[in-house]
């Protein structure tokens, strides 16, 4: 263990960020928190965002513990992840996008959570969104940019998130197995336990969504908490298409069958108890062509001769059919 000041690894995957490559570095340069490694890997930009990082090379020689710098050929971002996980000395480490920027104290407050809280192996505050320039807007229906908040539906990442989700994001039901089983409801700027990673191992280049796999795979084992404070600028460049949206879908979908298959290899008295009942449970309803997150209950009600089939989603009724005898 790392004692009261233990270190934490930085990890940043670069590629065609010239515009906004500095801005991220310098907010981790900015960190409260002092003992920090910095590692950031080009994964072949286009454009200029290798110069960009190594004109900050003196600065941070003077800032942090210890750096590394490299480019290479693209890759894309499992392998380039994983070259960057496998370079940190840190007890923990912390993600960020080429292009987004952590407020000042976001490392302190992570480092804070996780030393005081050996369940957890995830911590994560909630993001604002910036546009190109890096000022404040909002997403409307269609996750357009919108800079008055009346004409917003989201005005932090997190409450996006959150509202199609049947749980509240501060309870014990965030960053659980089961909820993430349909799509990824972490947000950006998270900060893991670099020991779990010995269990879940790490990403995998033919899984699509990188960090809903991660997450699937972290709350096998251990518990996530999210903190409704923004702490955390995540970019967003422009209007998201509606292609875009069907493209998320289809690779989502490809990275739950992924796991669905993963799943059989893996021994169930190694993770979480309520796991491994939800895996289980999950297969008792394979043959009937439904998601393993749906149940079915069946009951019947003597006093009004009725036989009641519910369907339920996350412990909720979502459909409800009544016959008589």
């Amino acid at each position: 263990m790392g004692g009261n000041n233990p270190l934490v690894s930085v990890i940043i995957p670069a590629y065609n960020h010239e515009k906004y490559v500095q801005e991220t570095i310098h907010s981790i340069i900015n960190q409260t928190y002092k003992n920090i490694e910095l590692i950031i890997i080009d994964d072949g930009s286009k454009d200029s965002t290798w110069q960009k990082i190594k004109e900050t090379e003196t600065e941070c020689k003077t800032r942090f513990s210890n750096i590394h710098f490299e480019t290479k050929e693209n890759e894309g971002t499992c392998l380039t992840l994983n070259r960057l996980i496998n370079l940190t000395n840190g007890e923990y480490i912390f993600l960020i996008a080429s292009d987004d920027t952590a407020k000042p104290e976001l490392i302190e407050k992570e480092v804070k959570f996780l030393s005081e809280n050996e369940d957890y192996s995830l911590v994560v505050f909630d993001n604002e969104f910036i546009d190109e320039n890096g000022k404040r807007c909002y997403w409307n229906k269609q996750k357009e940019t919108v800079y008055d908040i009346k004409k917003a539906t989201a005005d932090t990442f997190g409450h996006h998130l959150e509202k199609n989700r049947p749980f509240n994001f501060n309870s014990e039901e965030f960053g659980k197995y089961k909820n993430l089983q349909r799509t990824n409801h972490v947000p950006n700027g998270y900060m893991i336990r670099k020991s779990i990673l010995s269990k879940t191992g790490l990403f995998i280049p033919e899984v699509p969504l990188e960090d809903h796999w991660l997450m699937l795979q972290i709350s096998k084992y251990s518990k996530m908490k999210f903190i409704d404070e923004i702490q955390f600028s995540y970019r967003w460049h422009g209007k998201n298409t509606a292609s875009k949206e069907e493209a998320l879908e289809d690779i989502t979908k490809l990275t739950r069958r992924y796991e669905k298959e993963f799943v059989k290899t893996i021994d169930l008295n190694t993770v979480l108890p309520e796991v491994k009942e939800f895996i289980e449970r999950g297969k008792k309803y394979k043959t009937l062509g439904i998601p393993k997150i749906f149940e079915i209950r069946k009951y019947k009600n003597k006093n009004l001769n009725t036989k009641t089939t519910e369907l339920l989603l996350f412990g909720k009724v979502v459909f409800s059919s009544r016959e008589h005898k």
